[in-house]
């Protein structure tokens, strides 16, 4: 399995002229306010606060980049992890939260690099109809994506394959992986590292 040996914060961006160059693939992450998408990228990364945490939720408004360096028995390389901001806060003004819809459609559709877009949803709720939208618009422009059911060590070990299923019937996966994280415990992030190895290497 990859090892991540080092990662750095590259820039934040708002429109697709704002992007990076970078000849590296790339994996962005995408959720509601508030379902811990920063939190993820932390613990994948083995940082405390790379990527920032706010219990506000909402913070994330930009388009955030993070270089990441990597090695494994086959090579070494570099991939790039990026922190997409969040949706359906209830707080923002409508005028926000379209305009945070369209730098998140703008990025799927634009940014070339990209490879795989991890759908962050979380384990304790129904499938929400905005998540449901997001995996439908990733299909529709022929994007890979798998779902991360944050914040499992909120419900019982025991009750995890009864969420996944329901959650996966209610965002209609067909072939999408799902896997159970707590960023908390650190479960989980063992299967979504060997996911991004099986896309990288």
């Amino acid at each position: 399995m990859i090892r991540i040996i080092e990662s750095e914060f590259l820039t934040s961006a708002v429109t697709s002229d704002q992007y990076p160059a970078s000849l590296f693939a790339e994996f962005a992450f995408v959720g509601r306010s508030n379902v811990g998408k920063s939190s993820l990228l932390n613990t994948l990364l083995n940082r405390k606060s790379l990527a920032k945490v706010s219990g506000q939720p909402g913070k994330t408004r930009l388009v955030n980049f993070f270089k990441v360096r990597f090695k494994s028995e086959e090579e070494d390389g570099f991939f790039t992890l990026v922190d997409l901001p969040g949706y359906g806060f209830a707080r923002v003004s409508k005028t926000e939260r379209d305009k945070w819809k369209k730098m998140i459609s703008e990025y799927f559709s634009m940014r070339l690099q990209l490879q795989a877009v991890f759908v962050l949803v979380d384990i304790r709720h129904k499938a929400d109809p905005k998540d449901i939208d997001v995996i439908r618009m990733l299909s529709e422009i022929g994007k890979t994506c798998c779902v991360i059911a944050t914040k499992s060590d909120k419900v019982a070990m025991s009750k995890h394959p009864e969420r996944l299923r329901e959650l996966r019937a209610g965002l209609g996966l067909q072939q999408e992986k799902i896997f159970a994280v707590s960023s908390l415990k650190k479960k989980g992030v063992t299967e979504v590292i060997k996911w991004l190895e099986s896309i990288v290497i």
